[in-house]
């Protein structure tokens, strides 16, 4: 029998900010993602008189979806039917589309680039939000479907 796995965080450090750096880091190169992380912080201090990890954690709630769509094939059809989003998955779901928003803002490098899409999350903007607002509307208008979620 093997002895259980100690997962590593840092001291002063919460496991959601260490999900993110892992999730920004890209082929093994931890220490390049944490730098990133940090920078993005240092732009976030200078542009507002609010803590980064406000910012960091208001960015990430303003993402996180509620509800989501999920194929079901029933009889031949696919129907999309909205269910609701568990919590692991909503943090996974949030910073996932945070990192894409990010990443595909062109001309500017990668800390400057993540630093503005989490100002704009933390103000109910951004291509993050908008992202959420699609999946919500899609939620919506396959309301009338939701009574098959429950035989899922």
């Amino acid at each position: 029998m093997s002895k259980p796995v100690k997962q590593y965080i840092p001291i002063g450090s919460d496991p959601l900010m260490e999900k993110f750096i892992n999730c920004v880091m890209k082929q093994g190169k931890k220490s390049i993602a944490r730098r990133i992380v940090a920078d993005s912080f240092e732009i976030i201090k200078t542009r507002t008189k609010e803590p980064p990890a406000e910012v960091f954690s208001k960015a990430l709630l303003n993402v996180t979806p509620l509800v989501e769509v999920r194929p079901k094939r029933i009889a031949g059809s696919v129907y999309q039917v909205p269910v609701e989003v568990n919590p692991k998955r909503q943090m996974a779901l949030s910073i996932r589309w945070i990192l894409d928003a990010a990443r595909s803002r062109k001309g500017v490098p990668m800390a400057h680039k993540l630093a503005l899409e989490l100002l704009d999350a933390s103000a109910d903007q951004g291509s993050a939000v908008k992202k959420k607002q699609d999946v919500l509307k899609m939620a919506q208008a396959n309301k009338a479907f939701a009574h098959l979620a429950k035989s899922a």
